[in-house]
């Protein structure tokens, strides 16, 4: 692919500038077709790229912006006085056509409602929805959406979560027929409130939507579904359960490994398998949101992240941008508008 152009928004995140610059070098190094925005103070930016002199210049163009927006900010107070940010610069590159995808790793809320107002939704989607992919037992991954863009959901909202969630998994991921499935206090049909109960109606009365059921939340990672659907409340305290678990275990290998003799060459000799362990379930590699159900591409960051997970959000950009994720979206709904009854 040639001419894949993406705007970053290079101020955002708990560190910025220097997480950014390192992954944007690392990503035009990879791929020589990229072509990236830099979205941010020009003097900080220049003073970055320096450090990297072996960098293709021509690959990277700083987009000079005064304002950036602070990781505490209300998102309404941004979207009022911030219109001169690089977060803003970014999404307006995307709405012009400038550029194919944006890619941010601030303020979750700001970029929630600035997206919103400069992109609007799809034809179709009421609310967009932040939608991220998670490890599984079998290698594979599942989609968990909606992991906070919206709290409050009804079940014509879910439905089309589950119709973006499931054209996302079959373009990126290449399924067939992605398994869709609601997050549920239990599997039984009787179970769970009647937005949940109202939403599997819908989905099973759709037959181009692969729709499988309830699931609980320890069956997030079993594989028995490949997008796993619910509110925004649900979700983020989901995601956010399981990245407390998975730092409670690592630390507790630590600290128990280094508790004696006998522990430290224990994890030493473990220690292969544990790199094993952790290469496949390392959080990096699955760093990227997607802002899904908007007329452009954005992806959202982590804050806290590092280059190296940075950098997976870009690629996670380049994947939608060269699948076209969407228009594929938008023909979806457009379909399953005149398939229900």
């Amino acid at each position: 692919m040639t001419n894949l152009t993406i705007a970053l928004d290079m101020m955002g995140g708990d560190i910025g500038p220097p997480v950014t610059i390192e992954a944007a070098v690392h990503a035009v190094t990879e791929f020589p077709h990229l072509h990236l925005i830099l979205c941010g103070d020009p003097q900080l930016l220049s003073d970055g790229l320096a450090k990297y002199p072996q960098a293709p210049s021509s690959q990277l163009q700083i987009e000079a912006t005064e304002q950036t927006v602070g990781m505490d900010e209300r998102p309404s107070a941004a979207l009022r006085s911030k219109t001169k940010s690089s977060m803003r610069r970014a999404l307006e590159l995307v709405e012009t056509g400038q550029a194919d995808a944006c890619v941010s790793a601030g303020n979750t809320g700001a970029l929630l409602a600035m997206a919103y107002y400069v992109l609007k939704t799809l034809p179709g989607i009421d609310r967009p929805a932040l939608i991220s992919s998670l490890p599984t037992i079998s290698h594979r991954k599942v989609y968990l959406l909606d992991l906070g863009a919206n709290v409050n959901c009804d079940s014509e909202i879910l439905f089309q979560y589950a119709v973006m969630g499931s054209v996302l998994a079959q373009e990126v991921e290449g399924i067939e027929r992605p398994r869709v499935a609601l997050l549920n206090v239990g599997e039984e049909q009787i179970k769970g409130n009647d937005q949940v109960k109202h939403t599997a109606q819908i989905l099973s009365s759709v037959p181009s939507i692969n729709y499988i059921g309830y699931i609980e939340g320890n069956d997030i990672f079993t594989d028995k579904a490949d997008v796993v659907v619910t509110d925004g409340f649900v979700g983020n305290i989901a995601l956010k359960a399981c990245e407390g678990l998975g730092k409670l275990i690592f630390t507790e290998v630590k600290r128990v490994s280094g508790k004696n003799l006998l522990t430290r060459i224990m994890a030493r000799m473990a220690l292969p398998i544990l790199k094993k362990i952790y290469a496949r379930v390392n959080p990096d590699q699955y760093n990227g949101a997607s802002l899904i159900g908007l007329r452009g591409i954005v992806v959202k960051s982590h804050g806290n992240a590092s280059s190296e997970a940075f950098l997976y959000a870009i690629k996670e950009a380049m994947q939608e941008v060269t699948r076209q994720v969407p228009s594929k979206i938008k023909h979806k709904i457009e379909t399953l508008l005149m398939e229900r009854p």
